[in-house]
């Protein structure tokens, strides 16, 4: 009977370990698109609401019903390292304008239970049209029509939009195609993660562009902590803060480990005074190895910061290093040349060492064989390496970041790509 109940035990750290780490690669998941483990996060739904609000201050609503999970990752600053892609193939990451049809088809597809692809594209001219800020929506384009589709089909990647009869793609090739859509307005009302609703600030349309700015950040304050609009616990430089001592340390908590679970790496230089304090205190570490253990994580701790392993690469959203993409290839080739350098490199070097790479390798990298080539592709890699926390721009340089050191490329053979 002992045996059993250890088993039952195991099994159990198993499953929430397996939903923790879906949910932060996967913050909505959907019956639909992954039955097993929807119903893992249906029978652990309690412990897992849990768990993520006293780690994270994040909110986890489970809808059995209406087959979805939805984790709410708040956070206060701004990180454009994550952006939503398109599904195609190369998966580029939505443009200006695509997020603009994006906000437009959501608010247009919430009151319709069903429609089709030519009525919706309608309501999104007309809305387009009836805002002065906005530039119409032209469906006589084809680009317009990609863009659109690029947003249907992430809206169906999501499950907030069912593809009943017809093929979406078909609208890039025709402005008549016919396709029939079924709406689930729930999971569709559940894509804004925000602490604050925007119906909460709502003001006059007149004066949105005047408070632009000061409306964005209302949407992200989180009152629990009992900051001001903008204010950082950490900074205990701000004698007008109004927070308790229990306030202080459940903001310190949530704001580590947000950024440790959500980032590839956390070094130390990033953290306040505040923050490597508590981390430095036994409740601090206590905490994080805990979480770290229940989530299925190993934890690196080392002089310069920390690191969560997955070693089973369930919350891994993206690889490095990665053969199947130019620009983390070139990314850690040139790694060498920045850990060579710990003063950093001019964007015009790691140009020049680009080029170097083209010429090594003749068959490879087609797309960067172009007048300023060589400097996309060190640019492209430079992004990879600072999403990865690899990297930091300093001062007009590319500098290495301690983290960095864990890759050194001891030989290098690239596939050839040939002609179709």
């Amino acid at each position: 009977m002992s045996n059993f109940a250890n088993q039952l035990v195991v099994a159990e750290r198993e499953e929430m370990s397996r939903c923790i780490r879906t949910l932060l690669v996967r913050p909505l998941l959907t019956e639909r698109a992954d039955p097993v483990v929807f119903d893992l996060v249906r029978r652990r739904r309690d412990p897992l609401a849990h768990w993520f609000d006293y780690h994270c201050g994040w909110t986890l609503a489970v809808e059995p019903r209406l087959g979805y999970a939805r984790l709410l990752k708040f956070n206060a600053e701004a990180d454009a390292s994550r952006p939503a892609r398109r599904t195609r193939a190369g998966r580029a990451p939505f443009d200006r304008r695509r997020y603009v049809l994006l906000c437009l088809t959501a608010a247009e597809l919430l009151s319709v239970p069903v429609t089709t692809i030519g009525l919706l594209a309608d309501r999104v001219v007309q809305a387009a049209s009836a805002d002065e800020a906005l530039s119409a929506f032209d469906t006589a384009q084809r680009a317009e029509r990609v863009a659109f589709v690029d947003v249907l089909r992430l809206l169906e990647s999501y499950g907030a939009l069912q593809t009943v009869d017809g093929a979406t793609d078909s609208f890039a090739e025709s402005v008549e195609a016919k396709v029939l859509y079924r709406v689930d307005s729930s999971v569709l009302m559940r894509l804004l993660a925000a602490p604050c609703g925007p119906s909460r600030i709502a003001v006059p349309a007149a004066d949105i562009p005047a408070r632009f700015e000061e409306l964005l950040t209302g949407l992200v304050e989180e009152r629990r902590y009992g900051l001001p609009v903008g204010g950082d616990a950490a900074d205990d430089a701000q004698p007008d803060t109004p927070l308790s001592p229990v306030r202080r340390n459940l903001w310190l908590r949530h704001s580590v480990l947000r950024r440790l679970l959500d980032q590839p790496v956390l070094h130390r230089d990033e953290l306040s005074e505040a923050e490597l304090g508590y981390l430095a205190s036994p409740t601090g570490r206590q905490i994080l190895r805990r979480a770290a253990e229940q989530a299925g994580f190993v934890l690196e701790e080392r002089a310069e910061g920390f690191m969560l392993v997955d070693p089973d690469a369930i919350a891994t959203d993206s690889k490095f290093p990665d053969d199947a993409n130019h620009a983390k290839v070139a990314a850690l080739l040139l790694l060498d040349v920045l850990n060579a350098a710990p003063a950093g490199c001019a964007p015009e070097q790691l140009a020049v060492e680009a080029e170097r790479i083209l010429d090594r390798f003749p068959r490879w990298g087609k797309a960067y064989r172009t007048e300023g080539g060589a400097a996309a592709l060190a640019d492209d890699a430079v992004r990879v390496l600072a999403d990865f926390r690899l990297v930091r721009r300093e001062g007009g340089r590319v500098v290495p970041r301690p983290a960095a050191a864990r890759y050194r490329v001891t030989s290098a053979t690239l596939k050839e790509e040939h002609p179709a």
